[in-house]
């Protein structure tokens, strides 16, 4: 059940969704940083571009890991009100995180992408991908931020993720694609032998190569 690590989950995840190969109205968008690993395999194998798609979790302080809620790009925010209500945390410590995920949030839209604009995705097919779904909070909040650009479909593929969180997403995307929902979960990092952190070098590194990818493909063919 394991994965090797993020390039292996990316091509496993590639043969889930060999449906959308060499569409012109296919886009890979990745949420940093994780899923940008997994993402560039799937752009590579569906011959589709990738970009990224910024969301920053609102960790609960003092356990960070644990999210009471996520930001995305174009100031949507999406809050887990079972988590809030149950640690009864107050607006004001939610807004102070959430005002620092956003400062964090600019900071890697302009190191990533640099001048390049954002990709336009109205009427397109976005395959938004992570390396996982746990809580499911930071894509939630990506999904929803998209749904304002109106693309055509939205689909959901993670290589892993929980079994309910997978089911609960049916009602937020068009599609879900989740490759292994073991049970019981864990965690994300539970099924991958490396789990390590994803740079920020890296994330420039891969849109550079599926940029170039892209650049490079014959005049009127989709890559």
């Amino acid at each position: 059940m394991h994965f090797r690590d993020r390039t292996e989950a990316g091509r496993y995840l590639a043969r889930k969704l060999q449906a959308y190969t060499d569409r012109p109205d296919v886009i890979v968008l990745a949420l940093p940083r994780g899923g940008v690993p997994v993402a560039f395999e799937v752009a590579q194998k569906l011959h589709a571009p990738l970009d990224v798609f910024l969301v920053r979790k609102l960790g609960v302080p003092g356990r960070e890991e644990l999210a009471m809620g996520a930001i995305a790009s174009g100031g949507v925010r999406v809050l887990n009100e079972d988590v809030v209500r149950y640690l009864n945390i107050p607006e004001e410590v939610i807004e102070e995180v959430a005002e620092q995920e956003r400062q964090e949030l600019e900071r890697r839209e302009r190191l990533y992408r640099g001048d390049r604009p954002a990709p336009e995705v109205r009427g397109k097919t976005v395959i938004l991908i992570d390396d996982g779904l746990a809580t499911g909070s930071t894509m939630r909040a990506a999904v929803r931020a998209l749904r304002q650009q109106r693309p055509a479909r939205i689909v959901v593929a993670v290589p892993v993720g929980s079994p309910d969180t997978c089911a609960e997403f049916s009602a937020e995307a068009d599609e879900v694609v989740c490759g292994r929902t073991p049970d019981p979960f864990y965690a994300v990092g539970a099924w991958y032998d490396d789990f390590s952190q994803t740079s920020d070098d890296e994330v420039r590194w891969l849109l550079h190569l599926a940029a170039q990818e892209q650049a490079a493909a014959p005049q009127g063919e989709h890559r």
